[in-house]
């Protein structure tokens, strides 16, 4: 048996019930097309992992060689445990994995947000723009809002499908609430975009407006180190951002010194 033959079948059997399945699927891919693939299971060690990690580096990020890895780590886990093959033990367990790098800390400034607004002529990607600063939804998350989910009475918003399998609904700001009452109702979609159409037109947008190195995930970052500049608790910024482990909460939260004066005053 060889590794391929285990990537093979995670792919197959595996992979299929994941909401990374896209991206897996182009990881596992990408490793059935290497050498390492047709390495004999029986012979396989932490010094050939190593290997490919180090060959890998020279070319591409540390994050995306740790993303890489770890799917293979996974795949020899589930044969492993739940398919008896008899592995002693798990060969990217052994080995060190490289670092993913500093976390990002940008934060759209106010001079680029008013770029933003005053290049947008999308009829949709405002109000998505803006959606995305004041409830930190990721884009995914976004377009596939429906009117069903909504309750402005009220002033929340369900989201059933999350990245992390974990449905959550949101308290609404004054301002979501008057974008979401702004918009005509024409489709069960609020937005009736794909995460792709919007990718494109944020590029485009970025590009006219002369705003350079902001992806539009890092309006997540703004939204979550904003609801702690109003002076959220933990807990209560982990139920809108959908984050269940505090330490990844952190990573998103970049808070301004500037903005803080006010409240030590």
């Amino acid at each position: 048996m060889i590794v391929g033959d285990l990537l093979r079948r995670y792919r197959d059997e595996v992979m299929l019930n994941k909401r990374s399945a896209d991206v897996e699927t182009y990881i596992v891919d990408r490793f059935l097309r290497h050498s390492l693939a047709s390495s004999l299971l029986a012979r396989l060690n932490g010094s050939d992992i190593s290997r490919y990690r180090d060959e890998r580096l020279e070319t591409v990020k540390g994050g995306t060689v740790h993303r890489e890895l770890a799917v293979l780590r996974h795949c020899f886990e589930v044969a492993r445990k739940d398919w008896g093959i008899p592995l002693k033990s798990n060969p990217v367990a052994d080995i060190t994995m490289p670092s993913v790098g500093r976390p990002r800390n940008r934060r759209a400034t106010e001079a680029e947000l008013s770029a933003l607004r005053h290049a947008c002529t999308h009829p949709l990607l405002w109000s998505i723009i803006t959606i995305a600063i004041e409830t930190g939804m990721r884009r995914g998350e976004i377009v596939n809002i429906r009117w069903s989910d909504i309750d402005l009475d009220v002033g929340t918003l369900h989201i059933p499908v999350t990245k992390n399998g974990h449905p959550r609904t949101i308290p609404l700001t004054g301002r979501a609430m008057e974008v979401l009452r702004s918009l005509p109702k024409t489709d069960e979609q609020v937005f009736p975009m794909t995460g792709n159409a919007v990718r494109l037109a944020w590029v485009r947008l970025k590009n006219k407006a002369g705003v350079d190195g902001l992806r539009f995930h890092d309006l997540r970052h703004e939204a979550v180190s904003r609801f702690f500049e109003m002076g959220l608790s933990v807990p209560e910024v982990a139920l809108i951002s959908g984050h269940r482990d505090p330490r990844m909460l952190f990573r998103y939260t970049h808070l301004k010194a500037e903005n803080i004066v006010e409240k030590l005053r």
